[in-house]
């Protein structure tokens, strides 16, 4: 039997650092780990969205998980997406982490060819789920990014007897009413991690009480400060710092036509220099990185010594 614990308080999505060139700056994990920890952060969900893990090859995502899981501090979870388009890729990411040590693997739905209905997405992680039998399976819902819709809730009924290890959902959608059953199903089994940063006090309202985000990287305190107000019952502080937080997330993805190239940016502004992005992403011109200092020093996140 594996361990079911659920996830309390902010889980950062890293940005993976790169070289001026493109290749692993693996050196700035270390001290990346260290400001988390320090900032109150709970974990890493490491080679998601944010972490441009579709643009690593296997290697490379082994060597993040790797290094990730070597330099945090006991009690950090670390959450290591294995998503990829080929199944023997996802299961070698799988079995990896799981030889790693890693707190729970994730897996997105296959993106290209995709799944047919809940029946096939339920097959496709059981598949991967398999090669790490002792880790913690967590379903990476994110329909803007695969263009797989389907009722998560469902998904959670059919699973849960077909993946002994099924322990919940990164739930990266706007459609909160299927978050709600999500967190209903066999009696409130499931850990659900939410994933829209935007929307955090709502789903904290709702019952969760574990979010994974890309702004939990350079703005946690704001968060922390967020969700203290909304656990004292000081709702209308809750909402202030939600829509603080919404004009930060805005101004920086207005910054450029892409926003994870200014959200890797502002990493800098927090002493961790995370390098350009891959392509097909494209770096910032000397003009929009700019604007992104100019957002960043009205946000009051300004820029620090690097650490690396």
């Amino acid at each position: 039997m594996i361990e079911r614990r659920p996830t309390v308080g902010l889980v950062a999505a890293p940005f993976t650092p790169l070289t001026g060139d493109g290749d692993l700056h693996l050196d700035a994990i270390g001290p990346y780990a260290a400001l988390l920890v320090d900032a109150g952060v709970a974990g890493a969900f490491v080679c998601g969205t944010t972490g441009e893990g579709i643009s690593l090859t296997v290697a490379e995502r082994q060597q993040v998980a790797e290094r990730w899981l070597l330099r945090s501090p006991p009690g950090f979870r670390v959450f290591v997406h294995v998503g990829a388009a080929a199944l023997a890729d996802s299961r070698a990411l799988a079995a990896h982490a799981a030889g790693c040590g890693a707190h729970g693997i994730a897996c997105l739905a296959p993106f290209f060819f995709r799944p047919v209905g809940v029946a096939g997405l339920v097959e496709w992680c059981a598949a991967v789920a398999a090669a790490a039998p002792g880790v913690p399976f967590y379903y990476y819902h994110i329909p803007s990014m695969t263009g797989v819709q389907v009722s998560v809730a469902e998904f959670l009924e059919r699973a849960g007897p077909r993946i002994p290890t099924l322990a919940g959902v990164k739930f990266t959608h706007d459609d909160l009413d299927d978050m709600v059953h999500c967190l209903r199903v066999d009696g409130g089994r499931y850990d659900i991690l939410f994933g829209r940063d935007e929307r955090s006090v709502e789903a904290h309202r709702l019952g969760v009480r574990g979010a994974v985000g890309s702004t939990f990287n350079f703005a946690p305190e704001l968060f922390r400060a967020m969700i203290a107000a909304e656990e004292r019952g000081d709702h209308g502080m809750a909402d202030r710092l939600q829509a603080d937080a919404v004009r930060l997330i805005v101004d920086l993805a207005g910054c450029c036509p892409q926003p994870l190239p200014a959200f890797k940016r502002a990493m800098a502004a927090r002493g961790i220099d995370c390098g350009p992005v891959r392509p097909p992403l494209a770096r910032p011109t000397a003009e929009q990185a700019a604007r992104i200092d100019a957002v960043l020093a009205a946000h009051g996140i300004t820029t620090a010594d690097r650490v690396n």
